[in-house]
Protein backbone atom coordinates (compact mmCIF):
# COMPACT_ATOMS: atom_id res chain seq x y z
CA UNK A 1 0.00 0.00 0.00
CA UNK A 2 1.17 3.27 -0.49
CA UNK A 3 2.31 6.35 1.83
CA UNK A 4 0.27 9.65 0.44
CA UNK A 5 2.10 13.15 1.42
CA UNK A 6 -0.29 16.19 1.21
CA UNK A 7 0.54 17.81 -2.01
CA UNK A 8 -0.43 21.66 -0.14
CA UNK A 9 1.80 21.44 3.18
CA UNK A 10 4.08 18.60 2.43
CA UNK A 11 2.53 16.00 5.56
CA UNK A 12 2.98 12.31 5.09
CA UNK A 13 0.61 9.61 6.23
CA UNK A 14 1.34 5.92 7.13
CA UNK A 15 0.54 3.56 4.29
CA UNK A 16 -3.35 3.39 3.43
CA UNK A 17 -5.20 1.65 1.04
CA UNK A 18 -7.07 5.12 -0.24
CA UNK A 19 -5.75 8.74 0.68
CA UNK A 20 -7.25 10.27 3.76
CA UNK A 21 -10.25 11.93 4.55
CA UNK A 22 -7.88 15.50 5.10
CA UNK A 23 -5.18 16.84 6.09
CA UNK A 24 -4.88 17.79 9.64
CA UNK A 25 -2.17 20.23 9.30
CA UNK A 26 -3.94 21.73 6.11
CA UNK A 27 -7.38 22.03 8.17
CA UNK A 28 -5.57 23.75 11.02
CA UNK A 29 -6.24 27.68 10.88
CA UNK A 30 -2.26 27.78 10.75
CA UNK A 31 -2.25 26.70 7.53
CA UNK A 32 -5.02 26.35 4.66
CA UNK A 33 -6.75 23.80 1.99
CA UNK A 34 -5.93 24.17 -1.52
CA UNK A 35 -8.42 26.66 -3.33
CA UNK A 36 -9.13 23.31 -5.40
CA UNK A 37 -9.45 21.34 -2.47
CA UNK A 38 -6.80 18.47 -1.09
CA UNK A 39 -4.80 16.57 -3.07
CA UNK A 40 -2.26 13.86 -2.40
CA UNK A 41 0.51 11.99 -4.06
CA UNK A 42 2.77 8.97 -3.65
CA UNK A 43 6.58 9.61 -2.23
CA UNK A 44 7.26 7.90 -6.10
CA UNK A 45 5.09 10.34 -7.63
CA UNK A 46 7.14 13.13 -6.00
CA UNK A 47 10.66 11.87 -6.82
CA UNK A 48 9.40 11.43 -10.36
CA UNK A 49 9.68 15.19 -11.24
CA UNK A 50 11.39 16.65 -8.48
CA UNK A 51 14.71 15.88 -6.58
CA UNK A 52 16.80 17.35 -3.12
CA UNK A 53 19.18 20.04 -4.58
CA UNK A 54 21.66 20.55 -1.75
CA UNK A 55 23.34 24.34 -1.74
CA UNK A 56 25.51 26.38 0.69
CA UNK A 57 23.86 29.23 2.59
CA UNK A 58 26.12 31.18 4.61
CA UNK A 59 28.58 28.78 5.77
CA UNK A 60 25.54 26.16 6.32
CA UNK A 61 24.53 23.15 4.05
CA UNK A 62 21.01 23.50 3.24
CA UNK A 63 18.51 20.79 1.82
CA UNK A 64 15.34 21.77 -0.17
CA UNK A 65 13.16 20.39 -3.15
CA UNK A 66 13.28 21.95 -6.49
CA UNK A 67 11.21 22.81 -8.44
CA UNK A 68 9.42 23.99 -5.09
CA UNK A 69 7.11 21.86 -3.37
CA UNK A 70 4.33 22.42 -0.11
CA UNK A 71 5.21 25.32 1.68
CA UNK A 72 8.94 25.11 -0.06
CA UNK A 73 10.40 23.59 3.49
CA UNK A 74 13.86 23.36 3.67
CA UNK A 75 16.63 21.49 6.00
CA UNK A 76 19.94 22.69 7.43
CA UNK A 77 22.51 20.28 8.26
CA UNK A 78 24.23 22.02 11.90
CA UNK A 79 28.06 20.76 11.61
CA UNK A 80 28.63 20.15 15.57
CA UNK A 81 31.63 18.85 17.58
CA UNK A 82 28.97 16.18 19.07
CA UNK A 83 27.80 15.49 16.03
CA UNK A 84 26.29 16.47 13.32
CA UNK A 85 22.56 17.61 13.79
CA UNK A 86 19.80 17.56 10.88
CA UNK A 87 17.93 20.84 11.58
CA UNK A 88 14.30 20.73 10.10
CA UNK A 89 12.88 18.15 7.78
CA UNK A 90 11.92 17.91 3.88
CA UNK A 91 9.35 15.43 1.99
CA UNK A 92 11.58 14.16 -0.29
CA UNK A 93 14.93 11.71 0.14
CA UNK A 94 17.74 10.61 -2.23
CA UNK A 95 20.51 8.95 -2.36
CA UNK A 96 22.18 11.38 -3.45
CA UNK A 97 20.99 14.28 -0.31
CA UNK A 98 21.94 11.41 2.46
CA UNK A 99 25.66 11.06 0.75
CA UNK A 100 25.80 15.01 0.48
CA UNK A 101 24.81 14.68 4.60
CA UNK A 102 27.34 11.97 5.54
CA UNK A 103 30.51 13.52 3.30
CA UNK A 104 29.98 16.14 5.71
CA UNK A 105 30.31 13.59 8.80
CA UNK A 106 28.66 11.64 11.38
CA UNK A 107 25.24 12.54 12.12
CA UNK A 108 23.53 11.87 15.24
CA UNK A 109 20.21 13.07 14.93
CA UNK A 110 17.32 14.82 13.44
CA UNK A 111 15.62 18.28 15.04
CA UNK A 112 12.58 19.91 14.04
CA UNK A 113 10.91 23.22 14.84
CA UNK A 114 7.32 22.82 14.60
CA UNK A 115 4.68 20.23 12.63
CA UNK A 116 5.21 22.30 9.32
CA UNK A 117 8.31 20.63 8.65
CA UNK A 118 7.63 17.44 9.91
CA UNK A 119 7.14 15.79 6.69
CA UNK A 120 8.98 12.91 5.65
CA UNK A 121 11.25 12.57 8.69
CA UNK A 122 10.34 8.98 9.34
CA UNK A 123 12.21 8.21 6.15
CA UNK A 124 14.99 10.79 6.62
CA UNK A 125 15.37 8.98 10.13
CA UNK A 126 15.97 5.55 8.72
CA UNK A 127 17.94 6.78 5.90
CA UNK A 128 20.27 8.54 8.67
CA UNK A 129 19.67 5.59 11.58
CA UNK A 130 19.42 8.70 13.61
CA UNK A 131 16.72 9.49 16.22
CA UNK A 132 14.04 12.51 15.53
CA UNK A 133 13.83 15.34 18.29
CA UNK A 134 10.51 16.62 18.58
CA UNK A 135 8.67 18.75 21.54
CA UNK A 136 6.08 16.62 23.29
CA UNK A 137 3.61 19.63 22.76
CA UNK A 138 2.97 19.18 19.19
CA UNK A 139 2.96 15.32 19.57
CA UNK A 140 -1.04 15.47 18.10
CA UNK A 141 0.27 16.73 14.43
CA UNK A 142 2.43 13.95 14.01
CA UNK A 143 0.81 12.22 11.20
CA UNK A 144 3.42 9.41 10.32
CA UNK A 145 4.28 8.15 13.76
CA UNK A 146 7.45 6.32 13.72
CA UNK A 147 9.77 4.53 16.90
CA UNK A 148 12.40 6.76 16.06
CA UNK A 149 10.54 9.72 17.47
CA UNK A 150 11.83 10.98 20.47
CA UNK A 151 9.66 13.11 22.44
CA UNK A 152 11.12 15.56 24.94
CA UNK A 153 9.36 17.96 27.68
CA UNK A 154 10.13 21.32 29.13
CA UNK A 155 11.90 24.50 28.08
CA UNK A 156 15.57 23.00 26.96
CA UNK A 157 17.03 19.53 25.87
CA UNK A 158 21.00 19.99 25.50
CA UNK A 159 21.79 17.35 22.71
CA UNK A 160 25.69 18.06 23.23
CA UNK A 161 27.97 20.29 24.57
CA UNK A 162 27.04 23.16 21.58
CA UNK A 163 23.49 22.19 20.68
CA UNK A 164 20.92 23.20 22.64
CA UNK A 165 16.85 23.25 21.86
CA UNK A 166 14.56 25.62 23.06
CA UNK A 167 10.95 25.67 23.24
CA UNK A 168 9.75 29.02 21.84
CA UNK A 169 5.88 28.64 21.39
CA UNK A 170 4.32 31.05 19.69
CA UNK A 171 3.86 29.42 16.38
CA UNK A 172 2.93 26.07 18.01
CA UNK A 173 2.79 25.05 21.30
CA UNK A 174 5.98 23.39 21.02
CA UNK A 175 7.48 25.61 18.45
CA UNK A 176 11.51 24.89 18.91
CA UNK A 177 14.78 26.75 17.87
CA UNK A 178 17.85 25.40 18.03
CA UNK A 179 21.13 27.29 19.68
CA UNK A 180 24.53 26.20 18.17
CA UNK A 181 27.32 27.83 20.83
CA UNK A 182 29.87 27.83 17.98
CA UNK A 183 32.09 30.65 17.53
CA UNK A 184 29.67 33.70 18.37
CA UNK A 185 27.01 31.68 18.29
CA UNK A 186 23.85 30.74 15.93
CA UNK A 187 20.31 30.76 15.86
CA UNK A 188 18.13 28.23 13.53
CA UNK A 189 14.82 29.21 14.03
CA UNK A 190 13.07 27.82 10.78
CA UNK A 191 9.82 30.08 11.42
CA UNK A 192 9.20 30.50 14.77
CA UNK A 193 10.86 33.51 14.23
CA UNK A 194 10.37 34.60 10.67
CA UNK A 195 13.37 36.05 9.40
CA UNK A 196 12.16 39.28 7.45
CA UNK A 197 12.96 39.83 3.45
CA UNK A 198 14.89 42.58 4.62
CA UNK A 199 16.93 40.36 6.60
CA UNK A 200 17.49 42.82 9.64
CA UNK A 201 14.52 42.09 11.68
CA UNK A 202 12.53 39.03 12.86
CA UNK A 203 8.63 38.43 13.01
CA UNK A 204 6.24 35.70 14.81
CA UNK A 205 2.99 35.02 13.87
CA UNK A 206 0.97 32.40 15.18
CA UNK A 207 -0.51 32.04 11.47
CA UNK A 208 1.94 33.10 8.18
CA UNK A 209 -0.54 32.40 5.53
CA UNK A 210 -3.78 33.64 7.43
CA UNK A 211 -1.89 36.22 9.64
CA UNK A 212 -2.70 35.77 12.80
CA UNK A 213 -0.06 37.88 14.77
CA UNK A 214 1.34 36.68 18.54
CA UNK A 215 0.50 38.92 21.80
CA UNK A 216 2.30 40.95 23.84
CA UNK A 217 3.02 38.32 26.25
CA UNK A 218 4.26 36.01 23.89
CA UNK A 219 6.60 37.97 22.49
CA UNK A 220 8.08 38.90 25.95
CA UNK A 221 8.24 34.92 26.58
CA UNK A 222 10.38 34.31 23.37
CA UNK A 223 12.59 37.23 24.34
CA UNK A 224 13.27 35.73 27.76
CA UNK A 225 13.87 32.20 26.67
CA UNK A 226 16.63 33.63 24.28
CA UNK A 227 18.24 35.64 26.67
CA UNK A 228 20.70 33.85 27.93
CA UNK A 229 22.17 32.79 24.29
CA UNK A 230 24.90 34.74 22.45
CA UNK A 231 24.16 34.34 18.94
CA UNK A 232 25.75 36.36 15.95
CA UNK A 233 23.62 34.99 12.75
CA UNK A 234 19.95 33.68 12.77
CA UNK A 235 19.35 31.21 9.88
CA UNK A 236 15.22 31.30 8.85
CA UNK A 237 13.40 28.97 7.38
CA UNK A 238 13.72 29.94 3.83
CA UNK A 239 17.00 29.72 1.37
CA UNK A 240 19.07 33.68 1.94
CA UNK A 241 16.60 34.46 4.68
CA UNK A 242 19.50 34.56 7.42
CA UNK A 243 20.71 37.13 9.12
CA UNK A 244 24.10 37.37 9.06
CA UNK A 245 25.64 39.73 11.34
CA UNK A 246 24.97 41.22 14.88
CA UNK A 247 21.78 38.90 15.34
CA UNK A 248 20.90 39.48 18.74
CA UNK A 249 20.83 43.16 18.77
CA UNK A 250 18.83 42.46 15.17
CA UNK A 251 15.70 39.79 17.54
CA UNK A 252 15.98 42.72 20.44
CA UNK A 253 14.93 45.87 18.02
CA UNK A 254 12.28 43.54 16.32
CA UNK A 255 10.65 42.79 19.17
CA UNK A 256 10.54 46.17 20.56
CA UNK A 257 9.11 47.04 17.30
CA UNK A 258 6.91 44.20 17.37
CA UNK A 259 5.89 45.66 20.91
CA UNK A 260 5.62 49.35 19.64
CA UNK A 261 2.93 47.97 16.76
CA UNK A 262 0.48 45.92 18.71
CA UNK A 263 0.87 48.41 22.00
Amino acid sequence: MPRFICRQCGARFPETATPPKACPICCDERQYVRWDGQEWLTPGELASGHSVVCSEDHGVLGLRIAPAFAIDQRALLVEAEEGNLLWDCIGLVTPEAVEAIRARGPVTGIAISHPHYYTAMAEWAAALGVPVYLHADDRQWVTEPDPAIRFWDGEALKLGPTLTLLRCGGHFAGATVLHHAKGEGALYCGDVLQVAQDRRYVSVLYSYPNMIPVNAATIRRIAAVLEPFSFARIYGAFEGRVIAGDGKAALARSFRRYLAAIA
